[in-house]
């Protein structure tokens, strides 16, 4: 495990509030981010639903990752904000995929499950030189970040900006793993450059959400169980019907998104129709 250089303090669920809006790191229901690489292309989108994690509800974010133009993973992030203002990472339910169909659900860990913890996977003060654990599951995920800079200034196809966050973020799990990641006050992640190859994900559109009922409150009191689960939708229903490029994990009241999955790893095909231009 990575030895932090600040210290981590314990999570207690009424410690946490029902936001997300850190500015490097705002997650507020709706947002929607485009990435693309050079074969790469990745859509990251905040659902309005929360899963009960250590008695606190995290906010679910949607991932979907593609590469030459077919769906390669497909991710569900849970995080959620304290009251200093730190975004913390209780896990992450993702499943490979080749051919449509699920061959792996390597990476996949939950806080409170099997020793895991979760993680601080941005400050709500970065400062030059801290290093902080951003997932601790041991064996399974153990990535750790460096800040670099608080000043840097970068360029990629949605705008230039300059203030920005840079953090290096490595694993002991794989020591020739090396990314260097760039966050906009404002907008967040905008880019990821792989250190040993120099190929860059750079964010080509972004969608600002919106706070839905103020901000403040406890998060998850009128969503879900212990489980995680909305009453009305099945296991993988966590949506929020904005119409974003990401794959909706239920349908909307248009029906435009579904995704539906097996949990095992020898699933039968992984269903996601949705509108790969519809960016709502």
């Amino acid at each position: 495990m990575v030895e932090p250089t600040t210290s981590r303090p314990e999570v207690e669920a009424d410690d946490f509030v029902g936001l997300i809006d850190n500015p490097f790191l705002p997650l507020l229901p709706g947002s929607v981010w485009v990435y693309q690489g050079e074969d790469t292309f990745d859509i990251v989108r905040v659902t309005d639903d929360t899963k009960q994690i250590l008695g606190v509800g995290t906010t679910v974010v949607f991932d979907v990752a593609y590469s030459e133009g077919e769906i390669v993973e497909v991710t569900f992030d849970w995080f959620a904000q304290d009251e200093d203002g730190n975004v913390w990472y209780f896990g992450e339910d993702t499943k490979e995929l080749e051919n449509g169909r699920v061959v792996s659900i390597e990476g996949s860990w939950q806080a409170g499950v099997d020793g895991a913890e979760p993680g601080i996977v941005m400050q709500a003060s970065p400062r030059v030189g801290d290093t902080y654990a951003q997932e601790n599951a041991p064996g399974i995920a153990e990535d750790a970040a460096t800040i670099r800079s608080v000043r840097a200034v970068e360029e990629v196809p949605f705008g230039s900006f300059d203030g920005v966050l840079e953090t290096h973020e490595f694993t002991p799990l794989d020591p020739s793993s090396l990314e260097t990641k760039y966050y906009a006050s404002g907008v967040g992640h905008i880019l990821t450059v792989d250190e040993p190859t120099g190929e860059r994900e750079e964010l080509v559109w972004f969608k600002a959400g919106e706070d839905p009922g103020g901000g403040g409150g406890k998060p998850g009191d009128d969503d879900e169980g212990e489980d995680g689960d909305r009453d009305d939708e099945d296991d993988e229903g966590d949506a929020d019907g904005s119409g974003s490029d990401a794959a909706s994990p239920a349908s909307d009241a248009a029906g435009k998104h579904y995704v539906e999955a097996d949990d095992r790893p020898d699933a039968p095909v992984f269903h996601v129709w949705t509108d790969p231009f519809d960016l709502g």
